[in-house]
């Protein structure tokens, strides 16, 4: 897929050289594309602020997999699973784990009331 952009980004440029009046034939240098192969690994673990998640991802080629979770701030924790294989799209699978807390609202006093 990578390849077909790259090509028709040069016919692009081509096209609009000649027509800058440019004229001859275009030589373009085309710098030789590394294979995308990478693996990596994040995460944060704040207990102060709650702030807690983490995220892998890998690629070979075409392939790329990883998954990903993080705390909800209901307590519920969200894990996100995806790949994409460069031909059927991406493709995600998303759980949800806990059971959801919910602080209880503030009861408002009446106006004018007043409690000690």
């Amino acid at each position: 897929m990578d390849k077909f952009f790259l090509v028709a980004f040069l016919a692009v440029a081509a096209h609009s050289l000649e027509y800058k009046g440019y004229g001859g034939p275009i030589l373009a240098k085309v710098e030789p594309v590394a294979y995308p192969k990478y693996h990596f690994e994040y995460g944060v673990k704040d207990g102060h602020t709650g702030d807690i998640k983490e995220q892998t991802e890998e690629r070979d080629g075409d392939v790329v997999k990883g998954e990903y979770s993080l705390v909800e701030p209901d307590g519920t924790i969200r894990k996100v699973q995806y790949q994409d294989d460069g031909h059927s799209g991406f493709n995600a699978i998303v759980t949800r784990t806990g059971h959801a807390v919910h602080p209880q609202p503030a009861i408002p006093l009446a106006y004018g009331t007043y409690h000690h």
